[in-house]
């Protein structure tokens, strides 16, 4: 009609988008104009995921970029996968990445599934930092967070097991199905015609997860219908406990737990006997995680061997587990890397260093740790997330050649921040810094073609830092193993 002005019709919503946003609302998971990478895998979960962000994104102003890993491990039916979700982005006009993730070749510490995991989340979070992404989206639903808390319930696992996948891990990686039941996706999925695909191997008895799904849950959902919902539920309240807990030991840790100048750590015995057991558990499995090379927490059979340790009548005594020494002299009780207690120290890694590209996800060898390398604008430059122990930011245009991780050698110099252009030798500032000479070789140093960039989790090269003029820099940020007890 002339003269009316003519509005643009939105599309309704589905009533599942609206019960996705209700929960990225009030658990803040995302937020409109952000970039989200939206992992997907062609399954039902996944393609929902992306498909119900697709429909959000203009009215929320999102921008989604997704990922694609094909692991080869399922042979024509792996790559039909890569295939479908292929033509769904070019479909939908999403940019897709697809990366291939070669599991077989790793050496096994852990299962195949839980070694592909740890691949994923770390090429991930490296697509992210490339790609200035703000979140990392994953499709996981109610059904996954109570199939895992009954997996970790069946290992005999405590709280931190029992609180299962959070909602927001590390502010960065989120799940908006989180509330989600799969029989609503499929329903979703079903009445909306799109497609997607089946992995085989989900059916698979060999898999203690298949077998709950199929096996164990369609029988408390007999006993229980809303089995589900109150599993559920069990997390969320573990989480609650498990964070305030934590948060109880990382003081008695600051307080309790000393650095004993051979690369381990000690506690007095005292008083560890007088916390309740429960702290004494916790605190004991802190400082066995501080020992272990890749920053793995230990299994409550290690703990309580430990713990019986501690509590022998005696003035001297010794325990050789499988990765740390533990030790009673006297009233102390020392923990350790066991080739520091048995013998000598190797120089690991080899000082010859290892390429670090920029953007990249790493660990290094000698502590296990993850250091993380993101390229921003000075502008973009924040504080990274809490689980980041420690970070420094250079600027990215004076950092000449490629970027190398190494450790310390001989006669290396740098010149430390706030020493005035003066430079300092290593071994000086090891010294200094009252670093046992046994853990000097396993810390990360970061290096160019123009000398060390920093030594990291201790001090940055000032040649390196931000300045007045720059425009780009790189963070640098050091955390703890990806893979933890009870977080996927």
């Amino acid at each position: 009609m002339a003269g009316v002005e003519q509005r643009a019709v939105r599309t309704p919503w589905v009533p599942l988008l609206h019960r996705v946003v209700k929960t990225v609302r009030s658990r803040r998971l995302f937020e409109p104009g952000h970039h989200l990478l939206v992992a997907l895998s062609g399954g039902p979960d996944s393609v929902a995921l992306l498909t119900l962000l697709h429909r959000l994104a203009p009215r929320w102003r999102l921008r989604l970029t997704a990922v694609h890993f094909n692991y080869r491990l399922r042979g024509t039916e792996s790559d039909e996968d890569e295939a479908f979700v292929v033509s769904l982005c070019e479909a939908l006009g999403i940019s897709l990445h697809c990366r291939t993730l070669d599991v077989r070749a790793r050496a096994r510490r852990v299962s195949l599934q839980a070694e592909a995991r740890e691949l994923r989340y770390g090429a991930m979070m490296t697509l992210a930092g490339e790609c200035g992404a703000d979140r990392i989206v994953l499709g996981h639903t109610a059904d996954d967070q109570a199939e895992t808390v009954l997996l970790w319930m069946l290992r005999g696992s405590g709280l931190a097991g029992l609180a299962g996948m959070p909602a927001v891990r590390e502010g960065l990686i989120v799940r908006p199905l989180y509330e989600v039941r799969r029989r609503d996706i499929v329903a979703y999925l079903t009445q909306s015609g799109q497609s997607y695909r089946q992995d085989s191997s989900n059916r698979k008895p060999v898999y203690v997860r298949n077998r709950i799904r199929h096996e164990l849950i369609p029988v408390m959902n007999q006993i229980a219908p809303s089995a589900i919902d109150a599993l559920c539920r069990l997390a969320d309240l573990c989480r609650d406990d498990e964070q305030y807990l934590e948060a109880q030991v990382a003081g008695l840790a600051s307080s309790m737990l000393r650095e004993d100048g051979q690369g381990g750590w000690s506690v007095e015995r005292g008083v560890v006997q007088a916390l309740p057991v429960a702290l004494q558990r916790r605190l004991l499995r802190e400082a066995l995680r501080r020992c272990h090379t890749s920053r793995r927490p230990p299994a409550f059979a290690t703990i309580e061997a430990v713990r019986a340790l501690l509590f022998k009548q005696t003035s001297s005594a010794r325990l050789s587990l499988k990765s740390v020494q533990a030790a009673v002299t006297g009233e102390r009780l020392h923990l350790a890397p066991r080739f520091i207690l048995a013998g000598p120290v190797e120089r690991e890694p080899a000082a010859i260093g290892v390429i670090l590209p920029v953007p990249s996800h790493t660990e290094w060898a000698g502590t296990g740790q993850q250091i993380r390398v993101q390229l921003v604008t000075i502008e973009q430059v924040c504080r990274p997330p809490r689980s980041q122990a420690w970070s420094m930011v250079v600027d990215a245009d004076r950092v000449g050649g490629p970027l190398k991780l190494r450790s310390w050698q001989r006669g290396d110099r740098f010149f430390p921040a706030g020493m005035k252009g003066r430079s300092k030798k290593l071994q000086d500032l090891f010294v200094d810094l009252k670093v046992p000479k046994a853990k000097r070789n396993r810390i990360p140093l970061l290096v160019s073609q123009d000398g060390i960039v920093g030594v990291l989790g201790y001090r940055q090269d000032e040649r390196f830092g931000v300045g007045a003029s720059t425009r780009n820099c790189l963070i640098i940020s050091i955390g703890d193993s990806l893979v933890k007890e009870g977080v996927r």
